[in-house]
């Protein structure tokens, strides 16, 4: 071992013992997929793979740390409109292979997936759907896949689910206007079975939600790392977690 290892090694353990409160909810936008790959003259895809990849190893530093929920912004329905074919083709054959892998029983964790699949090729959207079967009895630790997710469409999606509930019991638009709550909406979210996030993560030194988990983050820590997803280590994660409020 290395003397930097060794210096890495006694650092996260020191690390460890200095984090407070831990979250029960860490939602994550991985961003830097591509400036990550094109800095190391790596092809674009390079980036998303290695991306996509580095979701177990959160995965296994949030089970060690006790966190029990978390939530990963894959792709947005902006993302998947915005690009090419080639890339966006690409990107779904990571998915896919990526989410089989973390269906595995020794990952340990249920995924549950939020956003409009049928956006999806068929074969992507057969693959979370199959990996949602997988895992379903999973009871102790949740990993959300956000996948053609945005966060004012999940708002509309809601509320559009409580007016055909509505109508379905023969309820009045007014009768609905005078007794809908929160709670009402947050239920019917694509992420209604998830206890909303205390922490939400973004990499790559951007500073900006871009439509995730708008409604849900009301409350919620932000943290906002200037380190490219790919590139993002045990060591700044236990660094976001030691920062945050109690």
């Amino acid at each position: 071992m290395t003397i930097r290892r060794i210096a890495e090694s006694w650092y996260l353990r020191r690390l460890r013992t200095q984090v407070g409160a831990v979250p029960r909810h860490v939602a994550v936008i991985m961003d830097g997929h591509r400036r990550w790959a094109r800095e190391r003259g790596l092809d674009v895809q390079e980036g998303h793979a290695r991306g996509f990849d580095h979701v177990a190893d959160l995965l296994g530093w949030c089970a060690s740390a006790g966190v029990e929920y978390v939530t990963v912004f894959w792709a947005s329905i902006d993302n998947l409109r915005k690009r090419s074919d080639a890339e966006a083709d690409a990107l779904m054959l990571v998915i896919e292979r990526v989410i089989g892998e973390l269906a595995a029983p020794s990952v340990g964790w249920r995924i549950e997936s939020a956003g409009r699949l049928d956006l999806l090729p068929d074969r992507t959207a057969h693959a979370i759907k199959d990996a949602v079967e997988a895992t379903h009895t999973i009871k102790n630790r949740v990993l959300t896949v956000a996948v053609g997710y945005g966060g004012r469409e999940d708002i509309v999606e809601a509320v559009r689910a409580l007016l055909d509930d509505a109508a379905a019991d023969g309820r009045s638009l007014a009768e609905l206007a005078s007794t809908i709550t929160p709670a009402d909406i947050a239920r019917n979210l694509w992420t209604g079975n998830t206890p909303d996030p205390d922490l939400v993560l973004r990499t790559s030194g951007e500073q900006r939600l871009s439509g995730f988990l708008l409604w849900q983050s009301a409350h919620a820590d932000l943290r906002f790392v200037d380190v490219y997803w790919p590139g993002f280590r045990e060591i700044d994660f236990l660094r976001v977690l030691r920062t945050r409020r109690s």
